[in-house]
């Protein structure tokens, strides 16, 4: 997956990365690591086989790997963390040799994948990366969670 690592290697990655990092050092909450990136894209690309939904592997991770990459803008400066990252990430897809209809496709996924509404689009990107970021959560496991205001939490793994 030359592109993914592409993406992974990627100097504003890796930047936003370090900020989000720093920023989140003393987070309660869940953190978004690239442990959880990570997490998302192998949840999604597992989604993808599963419900035969014919995607792309390379374009599952680039969209996993960058959609809380604005986070460290929403800390700063409040513009939300999909705004932002959709922002970055068609800079680092360029670099990482993306196509501009790969770039749209992920882009539009980045924006939508904190919106419930992208579950009835059942054969796209914004449906996997939605329920994949859902499903990443350890919620059911965590001890901060009586005091999260995630509005779908919940004390059941979801799959």
């Amino acid at each position: 997956m030359k592109r993914v690592n592409m993406v992974l290697k990627h100097p504003t990655f890796c930047d936003c990365l370090k900020r989000i990092s720093k920023l989140e050092q003393n987070r309660a909450y869940c953190r978004h690591t690239v442990g959880h990136f990570l997490s998302v894209a192998r949840i999604a690309y597992i989604l993808s086989l599963e419900e035969q939904i014919p995607m792309n592997r390379e374009v599952i991770y680039a969209a996993a790997l960058l959609h809380d990459i604005g986070r460290h803008m929403e800390y700063l400066a409040g513009l939300p963390h999909e705004i932002a990252g959709a922002q970055l990430a068609p800079g680092i897809l360029k670099d990482a040799k993306y196509s501009i209809d790969e770039i749209d496709m992920i882009i539009s996924a980045i924006k939508s994948h904190k919106n419930k509404a992208s579950l009835q689009y059942k054969d796209s990107l914004n449906y996997l990366l939605y329920k994949a970021d859902k499903i990443s959560r350890n919620c059911f496991h965590c001890p901060a969670q009586t005091t999260c205001n995630k509005p779908d939490k919940s004390s059941e793994l979801q799959l």
